[in-house]
């Protein structure tokens, strides 16, 4: 028996702005259900249409549907997704955090990824507070299909909101099955990034730059260990979304021998960003909430040491242990760092987390878990 096809519109306008997480799970998933699932019939709405093509380039052209570039992009619930979704006459159409007025005949699915809002208000301006509240809550409660990404999250929203657990579904980040740089040595990548970037023996942060990402925390206790004098760089990649102005001072102030170690990018391309993973001394992730928590996991996976903070979502991975610290006491971090520095984990200690995390957060698993939600709204 032929299965049923399934028709699915992806508001893809994360993949219109500065790297983040939601680009990681929307490619990440889609990715592993046009693979493993030809019975679904997947459509992306984006402004960027050149962009998502390069993303996803087994997506036929036809099945990218362009927004209008417009000022506002609220404007896009208002008109652009409205249009498509009375043409195309999907069974399904999936939002990120915020979806537009109910189109009859489309369910909706709605991945909330954290109320992190709710959680670190200091982070968070009043207005989002209060837009966000109103547009996450009455998105996710209205929606057929409601999921998140890690139980951290499941447990707030269903604190914050008042949906019953058994109505929120997760559908975890993963790491692909084969990672392109896989049959790179480490030396190799080690080669790699000091022939393009000029730098060497690194700790590494990958992250978009705001407040509750913790990166002022890094450079203190980096320059208080007076690690450039030990030839160790330090090698942020990221773009501030939200300034942190003691951060700005500080590194303005960074003197010329320290400097020569410091770096950071905006972005890089998604080979050089496995590169870099491969290639660094250890990475760190200092940050104080997160709804999953991606790099982190991203980094295992190169088996390489990683240093992650134990709040929030990244509660869930246990396998990092001992190497995890409290990302409000800034001792604790520094301690650690020294440690991991000075005597850094085994090969074999490295190599079981890459395991485990490999075999805990797989895009199949993902995958499969969201196409049977799918067919049971069928």
């Amino acid at each position: 028996m032929v299965a049923k096809s399934i028709k699915i519109f992806v508001d893809g306008h994360v993949f219109d702005r500065e790297f983040q997480g939601t680009q990681t799970f929307l490619r990440g998933l889609y990715t592993q259900l046009m693979a493993d699932y030809p019975m679904l019939d997947i459509y992306f709405g984006v402004e960027n249409t050149a962009r998502l093509q390069k993303i996803f380039p087994n997506l036929p052209s036809e099945k990218i549907l362009n927004y209008k570039k417009r000022k506002f992009g609220i404007l896009r619930f208002l008109f652009d997704i409205p249009f498509y979704l009375k043409k195309h006459q999907f069974d399904f159409a999936h939002f990120q955090y915020i979806s537009p007025k109910q189109i009859p005949n489309c369910k909706y699915i709605v991945t909330l990824h954290d109320t992190l809002f709710k959680e670190s208000k200091q982070d968070f301006n009043f207005f989002y507070r209060k837009s966000r509240n109103l547009l996450f809550g009455n998105s996710i409660k209205n929606s057929a299909i409601k999921t998140t990404v890690s139980n951290y999250s499941k447990q707030q929203i269903n604190k914050h909101y008042q949906i019953p657990m058994d109505q929120l579904h997760v559908i975890p980040n993963g790491i692909p099955a084969q990672l392109p740089t896989t049959q790179l040595s480490k030396e190799d990548a080690i080669k790699t990034i000091y022939q393009k970037f000029g730098i060497k023996n690194f700790i590494l942060y990958v992250s978009r730059i705001e407040p509750r990402k913790n990166h002022l925390l890094v450079l203190k206790k980096y320059l208080k260990l007076n690690l450039a004098e030990r030839a160790i760089a330090l090698v942020f990649i990221g773009k501030e979304s939200i300034a942190v102005q003691e951060l700005s001072l500080m590194i303005k102030k960074l003197a010329p021998a320290q400097r020569k170690f410091f770096f950071w990018f905006d972005q890089v391309e998604p080979s050089d960003l496995d590169y870099f993973y491969q290639a660094s001394r250890l990475f760190v992730y200092p940050s104080k909430a997160e709804g999953f928590g991606i790099p982190p996991i991203e980094a295992a996976s190169f088996n390489i040491p990683v240093l992650c903070s134990s709040a929030t979502a990244m509660k869930d991975f246990d396998f990092f242990n001992p190497y995890v610290f409290d990302p409000h006491q800034e001792e604790d971090f520094e301690r650690c760092l020294v440690n991991m520095i000075d005597a850094p984990p085994s090969e074999t200690f490295t190599s079981n987390i890459a395991k485990q995390v490999m075999e805990n957060y797989s895009w199949e698993q993902s995958g499969k878990l969201f196409y049977n939600l799918l067919t049971a709204q069928q």
